[in-house]
């Protein structure tokens, strides 16, 4: 799949990227106060990326890749920062509390800046107090579960889940997670019941599925993909609209039956609120010009990534639109804190 292809895959999307464009225009972003110092040498000295999840997930690999094109591209060392725990906001409220200078950037995916603020108390204000620079690339979930339990397609999945309820357990790196979201979903799609268990992380979760501890999870794409090449971990659907690349034989959701479960999670670059217009819009420019780099392009690309390049005010449009989308599933899913 080339960039531009996967471009317009994006407009498959439920949720049209163009709208967001427009509403972006009008929405704007925090403008800098007049008094404030405006760097022109940004980055001055090494820039840290906050991860609110542990090595190997998925806003992990995502930022190390762009860290080192960032390095590259600059000259100063951009250092990955993991700050796993509280539904991945630990590295958000580190973020919003940081000098506003631009030298504390956050790779973030919806668990953190669109979903947690609708089931736990935070320490800031998501869309007051971090400033939404640009948009990675929205990524796909995959349904994996157990290689032993005989388990080939969603239509088996659900069969099992039918005959022994309340019996399957599904893993997520959280309560405010996209895998809680998804699975949840699934439960009231399908008709069925599966048990929450939480993880601090997709590694672990991953762990106890191939030990057999529990059977399910929804995870990332990026996150769940070697385990899946080496044959750990069982496919049954991705959660995009269609097919991805890197997995071509394993159907979507919609396609094996439930559409409504369809989602995928936005994986985007954010930094101080406060901080200087100019050096913003030089990070965004840093990012989507790293967008189009043909390695960086090839591996996300992999990782069944729709990549759709954004300015900072259209961003900050998106932003504020899948903050609201998800906070609706919530309340439609009846999904609250602890669940």
């Amino acid at each position: 799949m080339t960039f531009a292809t996967a471009v317009r895959f994006a407009a498959l999307r439920p949720f049209a990227l163009a709208g967001t464009v427009f509403a972006g225009a009008l929405l704007g972003t925090p403008a800098a106060s007049p008094a404030q110092p405006v760097p022109q040498d940004w980055p001055a000295k090494p820039v840290r990326i906050m991860v609110g999840a542990n090595p190997g997930g998925g806003s992990d690999t995502i930022a190390r890749l762009l860290g080192d094109h960032f390095s590259a591209a600059t000259g100063q060392p951009f250092v990955i920062e993991n700050r796993p725990g509280a539904s991945n906001t630990i590295a958000s409220d580190v973020t919003a509390k940081a000098d506003k200078d631009g030298h504390t950037l956050l790779v973030a995916a919806s668990t953190s800046v669109s979903i947690a603020p609708h089931l736990i108390k935070l320490g800031y204000d998501t869309l007051r107090d971090i400033q939404p620079v640009g948009l990675i690339a929205l990524v796909p979930n995959v349904l994996v579960v157990n290689k032993d339990l005989g388990i080939d397609t969603v239509a088996q999945l659900v069969e099992h889940m039918k005959k022994n309820p309340g019996k399957v357990k599904y893993g997520s790196s959280g309560f405010g997670s996209t895998h809680v979201i998804l699975a949840e979903q699934f439960n009231l799609a399908a008709g069925v019941k599966s048990v929450h268990v939480p993880y601090k992380g997709a590694a672990q979760t991953q762990i106890d599925i191939i030990a057999g501890q529990i059977q399910m999870t929804f995870d990332t794409v990026p996150a769940a993909l070697g385990q899946i090449k080496a044959g750990n971990l069982k496919p049954l659907a991705v959660t995009s609209p269609t097919r991805i690349p890197e997995l071509p034989d394993v159907p979507t959701i919609a396609e094996s039956g439930y559409p409504a479960v369809e989602t995928q999670v936005m994986y985007a670059l954010y930094t101080t609120a406060g901080t200087p217009r100019p050096v913003v819009e030089k990070i965004n420019a840093l990012l989507n010009a790293a967008l189009g780099e043909k390695t960086v392009n090839r591996r996300l690309v992999e990782f069944g990534a729709l990549l759709q390049p954004m300015t900072v005010d259209a961003f900050d449009g998106f932003n504020r639109s899948e903050y609201e989308r998800f906070g609706l599933l919530i309340r439609r899913a009846g999904i609250k804190a602890g669940s």
